[in-house]
């Protein structure tokens, strides 16, 4: 096994509330698509009932089982392609992200982007910061059976580096994201772009920051040392 001070062996990071602060922009277009389909929701209970989750899994949610997989989809290009309209003016990286983001990169430590969102946003957000040269892979939601908590694609992602899991550190800003990365055995940041800090730091995130502008590469490595 590497010794604590090379680790972390990889870095992957979810998108919404993490690479971008986009989450804003996901519950305002959640709430129109279904006002415009006259769906009932409770506005308050939205954040937790859509971040960190999977279209698919939402369409099935809040329009029923019975909806096909055609329909599923069409519908899922259609909430995202109001997502991409509305943000593309505002993308831009969370405070303190481009800084680690570099500072991974220059340490040669390959990254990777695990995220539920559908792979046409994924490409768009990377784009849109200009971060594509640092991701060696970019994996969506399209690419697994299981969507978070599982973690199907954070276990992907490891592959796809080449790494073990135990040694790579993953950043969450979502509950079902957050138990994704533990169960499968990596170390979880946990970042307070969404949700209260007192609610992060119940969670079984091995650190949670308010920000990317708590971090360094330094404070990861301490993650995986043993006393």
């Amino acid at each position: 096994m590497p010794n604590p001070t090379e680790l972390p062996a990889a870095a992957i990071f979810d998108m919404d509330g993490v690479l971008i602060d986009s989450n804003p922009f996901h519950l305002q277009k959640w709430a129109d698509f279904l006002r415009q389909h006259r769906i009932p929701f409770n506005e308050a209970e939205l954040p937790e009932a859509i971040l960190g989750q999977r279209n698919d899994t939402l369409i099935r949610h809040f329009f029923g089982p019975e909806v096909t997989p055609e329909e599923t989809r069409r519908l899922s290009e259609e909430v995202e392609a109001m997502f991409r309209k509305a943000f593309r003016p505002y993308a831009r990286p969370l405070p303190g992200l481009d800084r680690l983001i570099r500072e991974i990169h220059a340490a040669g430590i390959p990254m990777a982007v695990a995220s539920s969102a559908i792979s046409k946003n994924i490409e768009f957000a990377v784009d849109a910061l200009g971060y594509r040269k640092y991701f060696r892979h970019l994996v969506s939601g399209d690419e697994v059976r299981q969507p978070k908590p599982d973690p199907e694609i954070y276990l992907k992602a490891a592959a796809k580096l080449g790494v073990k899991p135990e040694e790579a550190v993953a950043f969450e800003d979502s509950f079902p994201g957050i138990e994704a990365v533990v169960r499968a055995g990596m170390k979880c940041v946990a970042i307070g772009s969404t949700f209260p800090m007192k609610e992060l730091r119940a969670t079984r995130a091995h650190l949670a920051v308010k920000s990317f502008e708590e971090l360094d590469l330094a404070r990861l490595r301490g993650l995986f040392k043993t006393s």
